[in-house]
């Protein structure tokens, strides 16, 4: 996926992360599929068969549904399952094809392809043409329309003077040169483009239908149509919403849910109740309840490729001190918070881009070569702390932390604030608790001191987690910059594509560059500890793009 905006209330209790970005991923299954050999937990269930309704939880309101302008992984992950771009993610993460009927033809240079569109229906009847998807992507990067993740399409031809304004929205390189043949030209070859087509920002939109409902479009399940496995079917604002199939989708004999139903639930205690009284099928645990529930049959854990850090604004005067943003990282305990207050498989992150992601073109994990850029030591913190005072002429310092609204991130928040105000002296940290879209609001507008934020991929590459802090980037928003990063960026994404070794060392130096600098505190690379249902069968989790994929669940 702002790549996916995540937070920590999704990563710790609920099935998707909000991460933007994108970017940012997660569930909480070890698999696609449940061990339906497992003994029962404490609750009998019956040897009757089971209707195709899943029963799950979501820690927040969706704050978008559409494609051009959402920036969050809740919205992304509701985005997968109700619409479709040219491909989709399947097993495995690799991309199958969606609205493309087939493998496109691509030009010798490796910068043209074009594509043929399946014959697929809009839930309203209409067809799925070539024109829904330029009419879509030109939206998308209308500087008019001002989409935060118009960047992630700067891979098009003239896409960014484009969405600059510098040239004309029919100069970008996409064109539906009839009802069913899609042409679209690149700047350079890109290794993941395929990949990269799965992510919502390509999804297509009926000009027609958007048109006819103007600002009202998707602010409703009834102000959309879809062309996904699914309808949005209900929407109760801050309370639920509901999937249905649907029947008109090409490949309707696949999906096998009749529904699927969410409930907005914050509270841990309140999720695990909902499972045992077998009102969710899937509850996400931390802490007390990892320990309570780790030798239930139906409970597993895995890591998972979110990363959560602490954004240190440089418009305010202290945090624009390095060696004050430096005394911020190194002064509290991250693997004592992710052992206690976690406690779900997570690990300290020292870093920005995670473990058990992307490899080299030799092989080699991108973690292990760039290793760990930061440590742990209060003594350390204290002196650079004081020397930060005295560089900025205060005594004392107050700074506001942004949070999310969820219990367990208000521990979080609290657990952050002891340990830097005993490490750091002269420090008060008050914490501001804000509803999710209210938070992502904050932090757009750079309306905030520090932030607890995260990011989930949007696609299998580096570049998706190093990107955003570019200068005046959409998603660096905490005034970061550094001319030597932005060089690195820039010819990962144009010149070095060439030589994918070349580019490849340039993307673990920029990773070295924004540690040094400090631009973020890195708080933990996000597991997941949850309880599944033994009937439960074929979610598919995604370690990049959407987290979850429901077209190939059912209830065995």
């Amino acid at each position: 996926m702002k790549k996916r905006l995540v937070t920590l209330l999704t990563l710790m209790l609920v099935m998707s992360s909000f991460l933007v970005a994108c970017s940012g991923s997660g569930t909480e299954n070890t698999s696609s599929n449940s061990n339906s050999d497992s003994k029962n937990n404490s609750n009998t269930e019956s040897d009757e068969p089971k209707a195709q309704v899943l029963n799950l939880l979501e820690g927040s309101e969706i704050p978008s549904i559409d494609s051009t302008l959402a920036t969050d992984s809740v919205s992304f992950d509701v985005m997968n399952n109700v619409f479709e771009g040219l491909y989709r993610l399947g097993e495995g993460d690799e991309a199958v094809l969606g609205m493309a009927a087939e493998e496109p033809t691509v030009s010798e240079d490796g910068k043209t392809y074009t594509f043929k569109i399946r014959d697929a229906q809009w839930s309203n009847g209409e067809p799925v043409t070539a024109h829904d998807f330029e009419y879509a992507w030109k939206k998308a990067l209308n500087p008019e329309t001002g989409a935060e993740y118009a960047y992630i399409m700067y891979d098009l031809k003239n896409a960014s003077k484009v969405n600059s304004g510098e040239l004309p929205i029919d100069d970008l390189g996409v064109k539906a040169l009839d009802e069913k043949t899609l042409e679209v030209q690149l700047e350079s070859t890109v290794p993941y483009f395929k990949g990269l087509l799965t992510f919502a920002t390509f999804y297509p939109q009926n000009e027609a239908y958007v048109t006819s409902q103007g600002e009202n479009y998707g602010l409703e399940y009834n102000t959309a149509i879809y062309n996904g496995p699914f309808v949005l079917a209900d929407w109760k604002h801050e309370q639920s919403f509901q999937f249905k199939k649907n029947e008109t989708y090409w490949d309707a004999a696949t999906v096998k849910l009749e529904e699927v139903n969410f409930n907005i639930v914050k509270d841990v205690a309140t999720r695990v109740n909902l499972y045992e009284t077998n009102q969710a099928d899937v509850t996400g645990l931390t802490a007390e309840f990892v320990d309570k529930y780790k030798d239930d049959s139906n409970f597993k854990t895995r890591l998972r490729t979110g990363v959560y850090f602490l954004r240190l604004n440089q418009k305010n005067e202290v945090l624009a001190n390095v060696n004050a943003r430096k005394a911020l990282d190194m002064g509290w305990d991250k693997q004592s918070m992710v052992d206690i207050l976690l406690n779900d498989g997570s690990i300290p992150a020292y870093f920005l881009v995670p473990g058990q992601f992307v490899t080299s073109p030799d092989g080699q994990d991108y973690r292990e070569q760039n290793g760990n850029l930061g440590e742990y030591n209060a003594e350390e913190a204290a002196k650079l702390w004081e020397t930060a005072l005295k560089e900025i002429g205060k005594d004392s310092v107050e700074l506001e932390l942004l949070n999310y609204d969820d219990d367990n991130s208000r521990k979080i928040g609290e657990y952050l604030k002891e340990q830097l105000e005993t490490n750091l002296k002269g420090l008060t940290v008050t914490i501001s608790q804000q509803p999710f879209a209210q938070k992502l609001d904050l932090e757009s507008a750079g309306n905030y001191d520090f932030s607890f934020a995260g990011w989930l991929p949007d696609y299998p590459d580096p570049m998706t987690f190093i990107d955003m802090f570019v200068t005046e980037g959409a998603h660096n928003q905490m005034a970061y910059s550094n001319p030597e990063f932005d060089k690195l960026v820039e010819g990962g994404k144009s010149d070095l594509l060439a030589d994918p070794a070349a580019r490849w060392d340039a993307l673990l130096e920029a990773e070295k560059i924004l540690m040094e600098d400090q631009a973020i505190s890195p708080m933990f690379q996000d597991g997941a500890a949850y309880l599944e249902k033994e009937y439960v069968n074929g979610i598919i989790r995604h370690n990049f793009g959407a987290s979850n994929s429901y077209k190939w669940a059912s209830i065995e």
